[in-house]
Protein backbone atom coordinates (compact mmCIF):
# COMPACT_ATOMS: atom_id res chain seq x y z
CA UNK A 1 0.00 0.00 0.00
CA UNK A 2 2.64 2.28 0.95
CA UNK A 3 4.12 1.83 -2.29
CA UNK A 4 1.38 2.59 -4.35
CA UNK A 5 0.83 5.70 -2.21
CA UNK A 6 3.94 7.00 -3.25
CA UNK A 7 3.67 6.44 -6.63
CA UNK A 8 0.29 8.10 -6.54
CA UNK A 9 1.89 11.31 -5.01
CA UNK A 10 4.38 11.84 -7.87
CA UNK A 11 1.81 11.50 -10.86
CA UNK A 12 0.71 14.02 -11.81
CA UNK A 13 -1.35 13.22 -15.02
CA UNK A 14 -2.88 9.72 -16.82
CA UNK A 15 -3.74 9.84 -20.21
CA UNK A 16 -7.94 11.77 -20.36
CA UNK A 17 -7.69 13.22 -17.41
CA UNK A 18 -6.87 17.18 -17.29
CA UNK A 19 -4.90 18.42 -14.27
CA UNK A 20 -5.23 22.11 -15.11
CA UNK A 21 -4.33 25.32 -13.05
CA UNK A 22 -7.71 27.52 -12.45
CA UNK A 23 -6.42 30.26 -14.80
CA UNK A 24 -6.70 27.55 -18.12
CA UNK A 25 -10.23 26.50 -17.26
CA UNK A 26 -13.64 27.96 -19.00
CA UNK A 27 -16.68 28.49 -17.54
CA UNK A 28 -19.56 27.00 -18.23
CA UNK A 29 -18.07 24.39 -20.65
CA UNK A 30 -18.58 21.09 -18.06
CA UNK A 31 -21.18 19.26 -18.58
CA UNK A 32 -23.59 18.22 -15.69
CA UNK A 33 -24.76 14.49 -14.32
CA UNK A 34 -28.31 12.68 -13.46
CA UNK A 35 -29.61 13.02 -10.34
CA UNK A 36 -27.07 10.45 -8.15
CA UNK A 37 -29.31 8.21 -5.31
CA UNK A 38 -27.81 5.68 -2.91
CA UNK A 39 -28.08 4.07 0.30
CA UNK A 40 -24.25 4.56 1.06
CA UNK A 41 -24.64 7.06 3.94
CA UNK A 42 -21.72 8.68 2.19
CA UNK A 43 -23.43 9.21 -0.75
CA UNK A 44 -23.45 12.54 -2.36
CA UNK A 45 -27.13 14.12 -3.02
CA UNK A 46 -27.67 16.44 -5.93
CA UNK A 47 -28.24 20.32 -4.12
CA UNK A 48 -26.71 19.24 -0.88
CA UNK A 49 -23.35 19.86 0.85
CA UNK A 50 -21.02 17.20 2.68
CA UNK A 51 -18.78 19.02 5.28
CA UNK A 52 -15.42 16.50 5.92
CA UNK A 53 -13.80 18.12 8.63
CA UNK A 54 -10.64 16.54 10.68
CA UNK A 55 -6.66 17.10 10.56
CA UNK A 56 -4.33 15.64 7.80
CA UNK A 57 -3.37 11.94 7.63
CA UNK A 58 -6.82 10.66 8.75
CA UNK A 59 -7.89 9.49 4.47
CA UNK A 60 -10.43 12.30 4.09
CA UNK A 61 -9.13 13.11 0.97
CA UNK A 62 -9.29 9.50 -0.08
CA UNK A 63 -13.07 9.05 1.80
CA UNK A 64 -13.84 12.39 -0.13
CA UNK A 65 -12.39 11.06 -3.36
CA UNK A 66 -14.57 7.86 -3.62
CA UNK A 67 -17.38 10.14 -2.96
CA UNK A 68 -16.81 11.28 -6.59
CA UNK A 69 -17.11 6.95 -7.84
CA UNK A 70 -20.46 6.64 -8.28
CA UNK A 71 -21.19 10.46 -10.24
CA UNK A 72 -18.19 9.63 -12.50
CA UNK A 73 -20.09 6.92 -14.46
CA UNK A 74 -22.54 9.08 -15.15
CA UNK A 75 -20.66 12.15 -16.08
CA UNK A 76 -17.68 14.94 -15.81
CA UNK A 77 -16.58 15.38 -12.06
CA UNK A 78 -14.31 17.77 -10.25
CA UNK A 79 -11.97 17.91 -7.73
CA UNK A 80 -10.41 21.70 -6.57
CA UNK A 81 -6.96 20.75 -5.28
CA UNK A 82 -5.20 23.34 -2.93
CA UNK A 83 -2.70 21.78 -1.79
CA UNK A 84 -1.13 20.01 -5.04
CA UNK A 85 -1.37 16.78 -3.74
CA UNK A 86 -4.28 15.02 -5.75
CA UNK A 87 -3.42 12.99 -8.77
CA UNK A 88 -5.91 11.08 -11.11
CA UNK A 89 -4.19 7.61 -10.16
CA UNK A 90 -5.47 8.30 -6.59
CA UNK A 91 -8.97 9.09 -7.71
CA UNK A 92 -8.74 6.13 -10.13
CA UNK A 93 -7.82 3.82 -7.48
CA UNK A 94 -11.23 5.12 -5.28
CA UNK A 95 -13.18 3.87 -8.32
CA UNK A 96 -12.97 7.15 -10.42
CA UNK A 97 -13.35 7.04 -13.79
CA UNK A 98 -10.50 9.52 -15.18
CA UNK A 99 -11.35 9.61 -18.36
CA UNK A 100 -14.70 11.98 -16.69
CA UNK A 101 -12.66 13.72 -14.04
CA UNK A 102 -11.12 17.18 -13.80
CA UNK A 103 -8.13 18.23 -11.47
CA UNK A 104 -7.93 22.27 -11.05
CA UNK A 105 -5.36 23.63 -9.16
CA UNK A 106 -6.32 26.99 -7.09
CA UNK A 107 -4.47 27.32 -4.03
CA UNK A 108 -5.29 31.06 -3.94
CA UNK A 109 -7.77 32.34 -1.54
CA UNK A 110 -9.24 35.61 -3.78
CA UNK A 111 -9.67 33.21 -6.96
CA UNK A 112 -10.82 29.92 -5.06
CA UNK A 113 -14.42 31.23 -4.66
CA UNK A 114 -14.00 32.46 -8.21
CA UNK A 115 -13.60 29.08 -9.50
CA UNK A 116 -15.54 26.79 -7.17
CA UNK A 117 -18.69 29.27 -8.64
CA UNK A 118 -17.88 29.00 -12.19
CA UNK A 119 -17.42 25.36 -11.28
CA UNK A 120 -21.04 25.41 -10.22
CA UNK A 121 -22.58 27.19 -13.19
CA UNK A 122 -21.88 23.40 -15.35
CA UNK A 123 -20.29 20.37 -12.92
CA UNK A 124 -22.85 18.61 -10.49
CA UNK A 125 -20.31 17.27 -8.42
CA UNK A 126 -17.56 18.56 -7.01
CA UNK A 127 -14.67 17.79 -4.24
CA UNK A 128 -13.45 21.02 -3.61
CA UNK A 129 -10.48 21.33 -0.69
CA UNK A 130 -11.07 24.76 1.49
CA UNK A 131 -7.93 26.79 1.89
CA UNK A 132 -7.60 28.90 4.66
CA UNK A 133 -8.68 32.37 5.06
CA UNK A 134 -11.79 31.56 3.41
CA UNK A 135 -14.69 33.45 4.89
CA UNK A 136 -18.07 31.82 6.21
CA UNK A 137 -20.04 34.32 4.48
CA UNK A 138 -18.37 33.28 1.30
CA UNK A 139 -18.72 29.69 2.03
CA UNK A 140 -22.34 30.25 2.62
CA UNK A 141 -22.95 31.95 -0.78
CA UNK A 142 -21.65 29.18 -2.40
CA UNK A 143 -24.02 26.74 -0.35
CA UNK A 144 -26.88 28.74 -1.71
CA UNK A 145 -25.28 28.70 -5.34
CA UNK A 146 -24.72 24.62 -5.28
CA UNK A 147 -28.47 24.44 -3.81
CA UNK A 148 -29.64 26.90 -6.54
CA UNK A 149 -27.42 24.53 -9.17
CA UNK A 150 -28.81 21.16 -7.98
CA UNK A 151 -25.13 20.23 -7.01
CA UNK A 152 -23.25 18.17 -4.98
CA UNK A 153 -20.59 19.84 -3.62
CA UNK A 154 -17.98 17.72 -0.80
CA UNK A 155 -16.19 20.98 1.02
CA UNK A 156 -12.62 19.52 2.58
CA UNK A 157 -11.70 22.57 4.71
CA UNK A 158 -7.91 22.19 5.32
CA UNK A 159 -8.34 24.01 8.81
CA UNK A 160 -11.22 24.43 11.23
CA UNK A 161 -14.50 23.84 10.64
CA UNK A 162 -17.26 24.83 7.94
CA UNK A 163 -19.70 27.28 9.31
CA UNK A 164 -23.24 25.91 11.53
CA UNK A 165 -26.18 25.33 9.36
CA UNK A 166 -24.21 25.11 6.00
CA UNK A 167 -23.57 20.87 5.72
CA UNK A 168 -26.55 18.69 5.04
CA UNK A 169 -23.91 16.18 6.06
CA UNK A 170 -21.03 16.90 8.77
CA UNK A 171 -18.30 13.82 8.71
CA UNK A 172 -15.60 14.45 11.19
CA UNK A 173 -13.02 12.07 11.07
CA UNK A 174 -11.82 10.26 14.31
CA UNK A 175 -9.41 7.84 14.79
CA UNK A 176 -7.37 5.72 12.11
CA UNK A 177 -6.36 1.91 13.08
CA UNK A 178 -3.79 0.26 10.72
CA UNK A 179 -3.91 -3.49 9.90
CA UNK A 180 -1.06 -5.16 8.60
CA UNK A 181 2.11 -4.96 10.48
CA UNK A 182 2.75 -6.87 14.31
CA UNK A 183 5.00 -5.92 16.37
CA UNK A 184 6.96 -3.14 13.98
CA UNK A 185 7.03 -6.02 11.00
CA UNK A 186 5.12 -6.70 8.38
CA UNK A 187 3.30 -4.71 5.44
CA UNK A 188 0.58 -2.04 6.00
CA UNK A 189 -2.36 -3.86 4.38
CA UNK A 190 -5.13 -0.97 5.00
CA UNK A 191 -6.78 1.26 7.52
CA UNK A 192 -10.14 1.69 9.54
CA UNK A 193 -11.15 5.04 9.67
CA UNK A 194 -14.14 5.66 12.00
CA UNK A 195 -16.41 8.50 10.93
CA UNK A 196 -18.90 10.93 13.38
CA UNK A 197 -21.61 11.78 10.74
CA UNK A 198 -24.02 14.88 11.87
CA UNK A 199 -26.53 17.15 10.22
CA UNK A 200 -29.92 16.97 8.39
CA UNK A 201 -28.28 13.94 6.20
CA UNK A 202 -28.54 11.87 9.33
CA UNK A 203 -31.70 13.31 10.67
CA UNK A 204 -30.26 15.43 13.35
CA UNK A 205 -29.20 11.82 15.19
CA UNK A 206 -25.29 11.45 15.49
CA UNK A 207 -23.90 8.18 13.54
CA UNK A 208 -20.66 6.60 14.17
CA UNK A 209 -19.20 4.58 10.91
CA UNK A 210 -16.56 2.79 10.62
CA UNK A 211 -14.91 2.45 6.67
CA UNK A 212 -12.24 0.38 5.41
CA UNK A 213 -9.52 1.65 2.63
CA UNK A 214 -6.52 -0.90 1.33
CA UNK A 215 -5.24 1.86 -0.37
CA UNK A 216 -6.67 0.58 -3.95
CA UNK A 217 -9.95 0.52 -3.74
CA UNK A 218 -13.29 2.18 -3.02
CA UNK A 219 -13.17 3.41 0.51
CA UNK A 220 -16.04 0.73 1.72
CA UNK A 221 -18.44 1.32 4.42
CA UNK A 222 -18.08 -1.67 6.60
CA UNK A 223 -19.64 -1.14 9.96
CA UNK A 224 -21.96 1.46 11.67
CA UNK A 225 -20.83 1.25 15.32
CA UNK A 226 -23.33 3.63 17.12
CA UNK A 227 -25.60 5.98 16.92
CA UNK A 228 -27.57 8.32 19.65
CA UNK A 229 -30.55 10.71 19.96
CA UNK A 230 -28.29 13.71 20.33
CA UNK A 231 -29.37 17.52 20.11
CA UNK A 232 -31.12 17.94 16.57
CA UNK A 233 -28.65 19.11 13.89
CA UNK A 234 -28.95 21.91 12.17
CA UNK A 235 -25.50 21.48 9.95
Amino acid sequence: MGHKLAHASRLKSIPGTPVLEWGKVARGVLPSIHTIESHNPLALRPGRIIGLEGPTGLGLTRVGLSMMAEASHQAQVVVVDVRGWICPLAAWETGVRVDRLAVVRCDDVIQWPRAVAALLEGVKAIYAEVPTGVGDSTLRRLGVLARSRDAALVLRPLQGRLPSGLAYLRVRAGRVVWTGAHQGHGRLAGRRITLELSGKGVSGIQHIVEVEDDGSHTVRVVSRLASSEARRAVG
